[in-house]
């Protein structure tokens, strides 16, 4: 609240924001309200109009209906003033690859106006930031797929922009690079109002302060990460593993409990009441062996399911 006590100005505000191409509507009448150094995450399967908000967020797409502003400049009337505030790493990795890290960066600053000697002085705290630093005259193109990533958030930051826009920031890495790069996205929030896009669920739920779930264009939930479970919460899922599962003895286990399904290594079920020797005699006669049973916490998959009826990578 601010002295006066009302509610402080959002850093982004959407509302009804459409983009149609043709017959299809790529995003549907959208609102969003992001808070200053909020990190906020717009998670949804490829296809549901994540990066098309974003590319409409940061005056690459004009909306077909509807309205946005960014630290208050509206992205239709005063594109140009967007454009100043923000920062944007795209899906692709954004870098120059014959050009070294420090080239890389230097040139991002310049083509944001900065003066040259503010332009490498820059360069060089970002370089620290990046974990860069003793690459830093070295070829983009000698780096790696995490390397390159962070070179491309570096680029998106070089600029010091009050708001960031990381597009599937960790698309095409491997788990322990990914893991390192949420850490890195992790410092820096706060300072930096960050808008994540993303189809790995995990990634939202680690690193979001809120959550936007998308799905064909529209909106379907938002709130916290757990907010959001709390909507499928109250009701335990046990696991059980069980690596020589059958078809058949699937379909038995579930004229018992309709909501089995098969999981990897075995099947998860969501029910009040299970019961061990009841599972355990609804697959011995098929052979399966149960090799250990326990409960899950509920997850954002569970979230996914329960708002689209479908799993986030089909």
């Amino acid at each position: 609240m601010n002295a006066r006590g009302a509610a402080p100005t959002p850093a982004i505000r959407v509302e009804h924001l459409s983009k149609r191409f043709g017959d299809h509507d790529a995003v549907a009448g959208i609102d969003l309200e992001i808070a200053g150094g909020e990190l906020f995450s717009l998670l949804g399967p490829n296809g549901a109009g994540k990066t098309t908000t974003i590319r409409m967020l940061c005056c690459l797409l004009r909306p077909t209906a509807g309205s946005a502003s960014v630290m208050g400049h509206d992205i239709a009337t005063d594109p140009i003033a967007v454009k100043q505030v923000i920062g944007v790493s795209p899906q692709e990795t954004a870098v120059a690859p014959n050009l070294t890290a420090r080239e890389n960066l230097e040139l991002m600053a310049g083509l944001h106006g900065i003066a040259r000697p503010r332009a490498r002085l820059r360069a060089d705290e970002v370089l620290e930031v990046t974990g860069l630093t003793e690459r830093a005259n070295d070829k983009a193109k000698t780096f790696s797929g995490g390397m390159q990533r962070r070179l491309s958030i570096g680029m998106a930051l070089v600029s010091d922009p009050q708001v960031l826009f990381l597009d599937e920031p960790t698309i095409g890495l491997d788990p322990q690079s990914r893991r390192g790069m949420w850490e890195y996205i992790r410092t820096l929030t706060g300072s930096t109002t960050i808008v994540l896009t993303t189809h790995y669920l995990e990634e939202a739920d680690a690193l979001a302060d809120r959550i936007a779930v998308i799905d064909a264009g529209a909106i379907v939930a938002s709130g916290t990460p757990d907010e959001l479970k709390q909507r499928v919460g109250g009701v335990p899922v046990m696991v059980v593993e069980a690596p020589n599962l059958t078809d058949e003895a699937v379909r038995a286990l579930q004229l018992v409990y309709p909501t089995a399904r098969v999981v990897d290594g075995g099947v998860e079920i969501e029910a009040d009441e299970v019961s061990v020797y009841e599972i355990g005699d609804c697959l011995r006669p098929f052979g399966v062996e149960i090799r250990s049973t326990g409960m899950r916490q509920v997850s954002l998959d569970d979230v996914f399911v329960e708002l689209t009826g479908t799993d986030i990578r089909e």
